[in-house]
């Protein structure tokens, strides 16, 4: 049987290399609280992303729950169905009630007209995802975030080093998060950041995720313990310095899918945005069963079948698990364009390390 091909592979430094800096780490005692290498990547992050000021998280959800209580937000937050879970939990777990709208399906973003619609006297913010790393429709969403006085938070779990005419993605809205979990494009293991615009809401946030301490007496916020060590500083560090090698691999196996699947009936997929640069985080396919004579799951079992991993995602919608489905905004029929693309979405393997005989197996379970 021929081996399998995962949907993803995490990005590894050298092992020789990391275990070399890792000496350093153990020589100095030094593991956690804000150590030299935490600092450095911080650094090399602000550098490399084109952003002011970052600040690192043990993982991607802990700044999602943080920036809202940073924002000190309330009531009602519009938002999507349609993406991973840790996005509306943040909300339910600061006690907000989540508002799902509709997604425009030319990107898998919150449709800004639906957005508008679904503002009430309680909302107020509004918590966006760029899926897939396809950047929003930013400028929409501020100007209606303007026009009500509302916050805007973006979920750029996926968008790691996107940028729109050679402006990183992270700097629209009052805060974006990141996550490095290991599926990522630049992963720390596990760790995640928050993206912020001034010094004052740095130092606030950085308060937040150690417990609220100013000093060795003084705790002046509610915080929590969030902040990432230095063993994951020195493996983001290293990652950062074949980061680009990655993303330009992952470009290469888009092109190869795209020029591909082009012309065959019935199978749709994301071409690359007008001024955008994108890093190919993910590549979903969309299955329309009328066109295509398969449906999305007969086509996934297929390829599982053949020791081929995709994955549904996002499959099912945040809007129809039990904490959520009663919400009246959970409705399916408040929602055509993401129930649809839920159904019809497969994710193929996109990462760093697929060769052309993977690419070739993966696309001969496709193309009729």
């Amino acid at each position: 049987m021929s081996s399998q091909i995962t949907v993803t592979s995490p990005l590894l430094p050298d092992f020789d290399n990391f275990s070399e800096v890792l000496k350093e780490v153990w020589a100095s005692k030094w593991i956690t609280n804000n150590g030299q290498f935490h600092q450095k990547l911080e650094a090399a992050l602000s550098e490399y992303l084109k952003v002011p000021y970052i600040s690192l998280f043990t993982n991607g959800t802990l700044p999602l729950l943080t920036s809202l209580q940073a924002l000190r937000i309330s009531g009602e937050v519009i938002t999507t169905p349609y993406s991973f879970v840790a996005t509306t939990h943040s909300l339910w777990w600061n006690g907000i009630k989540p508002v799902f709208v509709d997604i425009d399906p030319t990107n898998c973003g919150m449709d800004p007209d639906c957005i508008e619609a679904a503002i009430t006297p309680n909302t107020t913010a509004i918590l966006p995802v760029h899926c897939y790393g396809n950047p929003c429709d930013v400028d929409r969403i501020q100007s209606i975030a303007d026009k009500y006085g509302l916050k805007v938070i973006y979920d750029a779990a996926h968008a790691f080093g996107v940028e729109i005419n050679g402006k990183s993605i992270l700097e629209y809205g009052d805060l974006s998060t990141l996550s490095f979990h290991a599926t990522k494009v630049f992963t720390t293991i596990e760790g995640g950041a928050m993206v912020m615009h001034d010094e004052a809401t740095k130092q606030r946030i950085d308060y937040l995720k150690n417990f609220g301490f100013e000093s060795e007496t003084e705790v002046i916020a509610p915080g929590i313990n969030s902040k990432m060590d230095e063993v994951r500083a020195v493996f983001g560090l290293l990652n950062l310095q074949q980061i680009d090698a990655a993303i330009e691999a992952r470009h290469k196996v888009a092109l190869k899918y795209r020029a591909t699947l082009r012309d065959v009936k019935g199978i749709r997929f994301f071409e690359d945005m007008q001024g955008v640069k994108h890093n190919y985080s993910y590549f979903p396919i969309f299955v329309n069963v009328d066109e295509y004579g398969m449906t999305r799951d007969e086509l996934y079992s297929k390829m599982k079948a053949s020791g081929v991993f995709g994955r549904r995602y996002f499959y099912p919608l945040i809007s129809s698990f039990s904490t959520y489905r009663g919400l009246p905004s959970a409705a399916p029929e408040n929602l055509p364009n993401a129930t649809r693309i839920a159904d019809e979405v497969i994710c193929l393997p996109m990462h760093h390390l697929l060769t052309e005989e993977d690419t070739d197996r993966i696309l001969g379970l496709i193309v009729k």
